[in-house]
């Protein structure tokens, strides 16, 4: 049974807590199976097992009824025409990537405004014309194939680009011609998260890539090993480079050199530790030799000047610092550029010279060092904001990077990397007036005391009125931290008289290894404390009130969203948790790629691991007849990164327990997966969906189509 669009929107509207006498609606049904699991003595239920069997006509029903509850009311809610009218506006502005070259030919990535994927252009030279070199928007018309990665070769005469359908993670290779812009016959498939590394004379390329399982598939529960392909053979006649144990979990992805001396191979289990192991490329018979097999840290191949490599790493670092070995003497270890007093959190090698990209605080600083290490500039930059780019070879003359902040969609600059100087190459305009908003950052204390970070973004005259509808995102793990950049749909938010508030979660890497290490595995609760530590603080304020308090997060960040909720319900008027990871006792089971994420969740295999993740489960917490916000979970059937069937199941468990009127709906896109690649139309349409429901949920009435005009 389902109710009527009607209905719904009663319940919505109602607002508050009532007692399930009181409830409007009634939820399809999600059968309860009387699956239990032993976890070292403790019997754990799991009545919505059979959904993860994604292709059965059991789950597909499911689906289809829970969309057919959801779509319509989303559909009928009062300001979602106005918002999805006024996205369109915002999104159709025109705007660039930064510009890479290998050999005469330069590269870069275009979008008219409108168009569902990103156009990769050419040109022979930084003032030649530019030309559509690969269009994906020509591949479907829906727009659900898209261009999920590229690798010029050396003298960019071919370029390897991949191919997603639905959103999948699997890529599936073609070359191409660059001059001609013609195909070659090469296909490369059963590939996921694999980078391509041409050959120097540019005969072919390396790559990674799974074993096939008995029915001639990629086996994405293995491990992959690194094979070499020949321009104008079939992949079956790929020539094996480095076999890896398949059941034991380490992954292996080669690059070559620039110089073309070098095969660097980097060994992968997890996102603490990887090993380095290298082979010279005119002796392609001989084994690969290790470098750095410690397993003690994370190293990341930069350059080098003969048999000298240069890394950087956060070991006896954990703010990071860069290194020079030479690979004839391994133990013996020359520090380039020390830790600094702030995080570093990237570095290249270009015209010679390192590159650094610093978070101080969380904002960017960019210093310019000598091979040396000596320090010869830093870059300024033109405002609070994040930083992208500065890709190139050792022996490039320039670089391009990027420029956004939060209310400036940003400018692309080109940077000489013999004088430093920094020239104005292309700056985006849109339709939205972000003068009017202004962001500021501030800090607040966690439940331990641990001090926080947030950014605070709204117009220029927000104030601690108490009432301001607050849309509040974290993410928290994995070491990835969230800057200060430029969304178009955080913009119509903002116009439509809402706040934004971004706390910088400890998980993420804005302090380094330290900072991520205290938000994994046991002390996964430090995370979940510091974002309800940012409510509470938004509200002790006078920003907001907790019915006027919207969280929002995806993947990691949807399991943010599904913990904090469940441990403080009342603490929130809405909620949105994106292709979230929500049933952290058998997140593992999807897939190897799903496997190597232990090292921020643990596995539920070892008893300490799994007595903190039953602790904070969002599938595992909610409680019957308790009374969570108005909740919309979104997510794609094509996920095969977060598998769907989390959602499924949080949905259905908090469907069964809800005792208010407040609603749960869960949306499932039947043409994407996990995000990347999803066209633009689908996200438009799924950011018109959330921000309209969220709207009715807190009683935020502004129109985007009476402001900002």
């Amino acid at each position: 049974m389902r109710a009527t669009a009607t209905l719904l929107a009663a319940a919505v509207l109602a607002g508050g807590c009532a007692s399930g006498e009181d409830r409007e609606f009634d939820y399809p049904d999600s059968r309860r199976s009387d699956q239990r699991d032993d976890y070292f003595g403790a019997e754990v239920a799991d009545p919505y097992r059979w959904m993860e069997q994604l292709e059965s006509q059991e789950t597909s029903d499911w689906v289809a009824s829970q969309n057919a509850l959801a779509q319509p009311f989303l559909e009928g809610l009062p300001l979602r025409e106005d918002i999805r009218a006024r996205l369109t506006e915002v999104w159709n502005y025109p705007r660039r990537s930064a510009p890479w070259r290998r050999g005469s030919w330069y590269f870069e990535f275009r979008n008219d405004g409108l168009q569902n994927h990103n156009v990769l252009y050419a040109r022979s030279g930084i003032d030649g014309e530019p030309r559509v070199l690969i269009d994906p928007n020509t591949w479907t018309e829906d727009g659900t194939a898209s261009l999920a990665g590229n690798a010029a070769s050396p003298e960019g005469r071919y370029i390897a680009y991949a191919r997603s359908d639905g959103g999948s993670d699997w890529r599936d290779w073609r070359v191409r011609e660059v001059a001609t812009g013609a195909d070659l016959p090469d296909r490369i498939t059963f590939t996921k998260f694999t980078g391509i590394s041409w050959a120097p004379d540019e005969s072919g390329f390396y790559y990674s890539r799974y074993p096939l399982d008995a029915q001639g598939r990629g086996d994405d529960q293995k491990a992959v090993s690194v094979h070499f392909h020949a321009l104008g053979t079939d992949q079956s006649e790929d020539r094996l480079v480095l076999q890896m144990p398949p059941d034991e979990g380490r992954n292996a992805y080669a690059s070559v050199t620039e110089d073309g001396n070098f095969l660097v191979v980097t060994l992968q289990e997890g996102y603490l530790a990887n090993a380095v192991h290298y082979r010279r490329m005119d002796e392609p018979d001989s084994d690969i030799r290790p470098l750095l097999d410690g397993w003690d840290a994370i190293y990341r191949y930069l350059a080098n000047d003969g048999d000298t490599f240069y890394f950087s790493t956060n070991k006896d670092a954990p703010r990071r610092r860069v290194v020079a070995l030479d690979i004839n003497r391994p133990g013996e270890w020359t520090e380039i550029i020390p830790q600094d007093e702030n995080v570093l959190a990237g570095i290249s090698a270009v015209g010679g010279r390192f590159i650094a990209s610093y978070l101080k605080d969380v904002l960017p600083l960019i210093r310019v060092h000598e091979s040396d290490g000596s320090a010869v500039e830093d870059i300024e930059l033109p405002g609070v904001g994040s930083v992208g780019g500065f890709t190139g070879r050792w022996d490039d003359p320039e670089t391009f990077y990027t420029f956004s902040g939060f209310t400036d969609p940003g400018a692309v600059y080109r940077y000489d990397a013999s004088s430093g100087e920094s020239r104005l190459h292309y700056r985006a305009e849109t339709a939205i007036d972000g003068s009017q908003f202004l962001a500021r950052q501030v800090f607040y204390a966690s439940k331990d005391g641990t001090r926080i970070p947030m950014f605070l973004v709204g117009r220029k005259d927000l104030d601690a009125s108490g009432d301001q509808p607050a849309l509040l995102y974290g993410y928290g793990g994995f070491n990835i931290s969230l800057t200060p950049r430029y969304d178009s749909a955080r913009m119509v938010w903002l116009e439509m008289g809402g706040m934004v508030a971004i706390p910088n979660l400890r998980g993420g890497g804005e302090y380094g290894r330290e900072w991520h290490l205290a938000g994994t595995r046991e002390r996964k609760q430090n995370v979940f404390d510091d974002f309800i530590a940012a409510a509470e603080w938004l509200i002790e304020q006078g920003y907001t009130m907790p019915g006027r308090l919207v969280i929002q997060g995806r993947s990691n960040g949807g399991l943010l969203v599904g913990a904090v909720m469940t441990q403080r319900p009342d603490l929130f008027g809405a909620a949105l948790p994106g292709v979230g990871v929500l049933d952290m006792l058998r997140y593992h089971t999807a897939s190897a790629n799903a496997r190597a994420w232990a090292d921020d969740y643990g596995l539920s295999e070892n008893e300490a691991d799994f007595r903190a993740q039953h602790a904070y489960s969002p599938v595992h917490r909610v409680v019957e007849g308790a009374c969570y916000p108005s909740t919309l979970i979104t997510t794609g059937d094509h996920d095969d990164r977060v598998a769907p069937w989390h959602s499924y199941k949080f949905a259905a468990a908090l469907q069964k327990a809800q005792a208010c009127g407040n609603p749960v709906l869960i949306r499932i896109e039947t043409r994407a997966g996990h995000g990347a690649g999803t066209p633009t139309s689908m996200r438009i349409e799924d950011v018109a969906n959330q921000f309209a429901f969220a709207a009715q949920a807190v009683g935020l009435n502004g129109s985007p189509s009476q402001s900002g005009r």
